[in-house]
């Protein structure tokens, strides 16, 4: 369960992370800087199991991986959009930062109290008292997610 970050459309990887940033490779340093230039505030006030809500094409611009370590690094839960970017997508994957398609992101305020139900496949607004249905993710790329990256998914594989 976590709260509500609410973002629209089209957020580009230079707004998750400014590039002067670029420099730093930790998650949780990146996640002192994350979206700073549109709300300064978002670093300070995140906290662990939140979520960032969004409308279509998140994560949309160059193919910076930093842009989701900079998400990691904060703790949310998870990135919540009616899309994302091709690439930003897949470098979340990679890196076990959980994505959620769902197309009624818009019924979702700032604030309001959610919670992700995987099995049942939507995600319960607690604070309205409404459910939303999410686009189911491909069992083997949940399990990526769920073990931290691509490159543990390989280990894990590999034993």
């Amino acid at each position: 369960m976590g709260r509500a970050w609410k973002f629209g459309d089209n957020i580009d990887t230079d707004v998750i992370i400014q590039g002067k940033w670029l420099v730093i490779n930790e998650a949780e340093e990146l996640a002192k800087h994350v979206f700073e230039n549109i709300r300064p505030d978002f670093a300070k006030k995140v906290k662990r199991g939140d979520f960032v809500v969004a409308g279509k094409n998140f994560g949309c611009g160059s193919s910076r991986e930093h842009a989701v370590l900079a998400l990691k690094g904060t703790g949310i839960s998870a990135v919540i959009a009616k899309s994302f970017a091709r690439i930003f997508f897949r470098n979340a994957i990679n890196t076990g930062l959980m994505l959620v398609e769902c197309s009624e992101t818009d019924k979702i305020d700032e604030g309001d109290e959610l919670e992700l139900d995987f099995k049942n496949g939507e995600i319960i607004n607690l604070t309205k008292e409404e459910r939303y249905k999410i686009n189911p993710m491909p069992e083997f790329l949940l399990k990526i997610v769920e073990v931290g990256g691509l490159i543990n998914y390989c280990r894990m594989v590999m034993k």
